[in-house]
């Protein structure tokens, strides 16, 4: 009987210094976490961006690819009125010109010809006009008849009427009498294409422009819409244009016109929107992300998109309680749109979280 209490007792010793091992190491287990516990430093701290969780209108949003382009209705195309050899081009691709500029110089027989016919008319005219003064000398003195008078004063009239054709087709084809016809700049604008070389010989039945001026001071913006999308584009809707030239650089406009036919080789419907750009930021042909926001009648929550961090397949954020003590919290994305990030959960209205720096933190944190 003693022999089994001197057991038990053993037992009941052992099970305590056990238990009492275990308790110690919790309590020590629970002080190095303690311990460890990551706290933002205050340094840290003073750079770091606070921002506050609150309710913005819901806008969705609808990302399209597209490109810069020169605006049509402020472009025009030179084409060679005359056939002949060009001579002395002035400008290089690329260049401004204004309204009225000489572009090149073209040697032409047509120009030659007309300022051939210009005097002949002229000559036409003298000799028309002497004649009726004659006639008129002739009816005065009895010589002739009225009908002979009508007759030279028809002959004159003729022969004005031809001179006038001939100043007007020598002017129509840029007046000059030298047999040269000389280029001008139709409008002010950028040479935008440039499709000859001095001695190119030019024929007017060649559809290939010369030069194209474009006035690049507002472009288009040609945007693709795909099938499954073009429910939500409307005409008027606001959007926003950001290139890879000018990441930072937010472009606003309005969708102007939607072509309402798709595209036959890649199913894409185009839509339109005009930009002013007056310091010539956008060239043609740039690619352009083109984002178009509608408003929606309902509130949610929004934050920076700045406190957004995405890993693992899912967004967080950091919640900061104060004192440099900031935790790790699991959010639900809505949508997306510049600086502003919607949620449907995960969040309360009025919760401080760090705006800066959030990736750095929170790598610190996990480890």
């Amino acid at each position: 009987m003693l022999k089994l209490s001197n057991i038990l007792c053993a037992s009941i010793t052992i099970s305590m210094a056990a238990f009492s091992l275990v308790s110690c190491n919790s309590e020590a287990e629970k002080k190095v976490a303690e311990r460890e516990k990551y706290i933002i430093p205050d340094s840290l701290m003073q750079t770091l961006k606070i921002d506050t969780v609150q309710t913005c209108q819901l806008v969705d949003a609808l990302t399209l690819t597209g490109s810069v382009d020169f605006n049509q209705d402020n472009q025009v195309n030179v084409y060679p009125l005359v056939s002949g050899n060009i001579q002395d081009i002035k400008v290089a691709l690329g260049d401004y010109v204004t309204a009225g500029q000489v572009l090149a110089v073209v040697n032409s027989s047509e120009m030659a010809a007309y300022s051939s016919n210009l005097s002949t008319a002229q000559s036409a005219v003298d000799v028309a006009k002497k004649n009726l003064d004659a006639q008129k000398s002739l009816f005065a003195s009895g010589l002739n008849s009225q009908l002979d008078v009508n007759s030279a004063q028809a002959a004159y009239d003729q022969a004005n009427a031809q001179l006038e054709l001939a100043k007007r087709v020598l002017k129509i084809n840029g007046d000059n009498t030298q047999g040269n016809y000389v280029i001008k700049a139709p409008i002010s604008g950028f040479i935008v294409q440039k499709n000859v070389t001095n001695n190119t010989v030019i024929r007017t039945d060649n559809g290939t422009n010369l030069f194209t001026i474009s006035d690049l001071k507002n472009v288009w913006i040609q945007a693709n819409v795909y099938e499954s999308n073009i429910g939500k584009i409307h005409l008027g809707d606001k959007v926003s244009v950001t290139t890879v030239s000018y990441p930072d650089r937010v472009f606003t406009g309005q969708i102007d016109k939607i072509m309402n036919v798709l595209d036959p080789a890649n199913k894409v419907m185009k839509v339109k929107v005009v930009l002013p750009n007056n310091d010539y930021a956008l060239k043609p042909q740039m690619f352009a992300s083109v984002t178009v926001t509608n408003p929606e009648n309902k509130e949610a929550i929004c934050i920076s998109s700045k406190a957004l961090i995405f890993d693992h397949s899912q967004y967080f954020v950091l919640k900061y309680n104060g004192k440099g003590d900031a935790v790790i919290t699991p959010v639900q994305v809505l949508s997306s749109l510049g600086d502003k990030t919607y949620l449907s959960g995960g969040l309360s209205i009025g919760d401080k979280l760090i705006a800066s720096q959030a990736v750095l933190i929170y790598d610190a944190l996990n480890n």
